[in-house]
């Protein structure tokens, strides 16, 4: 059974960071690609960062760039979102996902929620002003 749990979230301040971490297991695909993403309450799910199984690509939405990073363990179970300069905008949802038909080879299109379909239960971000 494919399983994906969130944790990390909690409540910060505004400038502050957070590691986010997603632990999966159960995988049997040939190839794979873990994606963050974020939802507020009655907005559209929003995808943050992407990193590749394969080859470890990774990709982010221009609105985390450079204050967002993804990385993964060296066993290929843990992935995680390491937040910093986190802003009140940030509060959100957070969950990860799992792309099981992700192409390394194809262009890429973008961290579409719809291409994913393993999710975790997510976890809370709060970011106080």
């Amino acid at each position: 059974e494919v399983q994906l749990v969130e944790s990390g979230g909690g409540l910060v301040q505004a400038g502050g960071s957070l590691r986010l971490s997603c632990a999966f297991s159960g995988f049997t695909f040939n190839d794979y690609a873990i994606g963050w993403f974020r939802q507020d309450p009655g907005k559209e799910r929003v995808g943050l960062s992407l990193i590749s199984r394969s080859d470890g690509t990774t990709y982010y939405t221009d609105s985390v760039k450079g204050r967002f990073t993804i990385s993964r363990d060296n066993t290929w179970t843990t992935v995680y979102l390491q937040m910093s300069g986190l802003k009140p905008e940030d509060t959100a949802v957070y969950y990860c996902a799992a792309d099981s038909l992700w192409d390394p080879t194809a262009d890429y299109a973008g961290l579409v929620p719809e291409n994913f379909d393993y999710w975790g239960q997510g976890t809370q971000v709060t970011v106080s002003s």
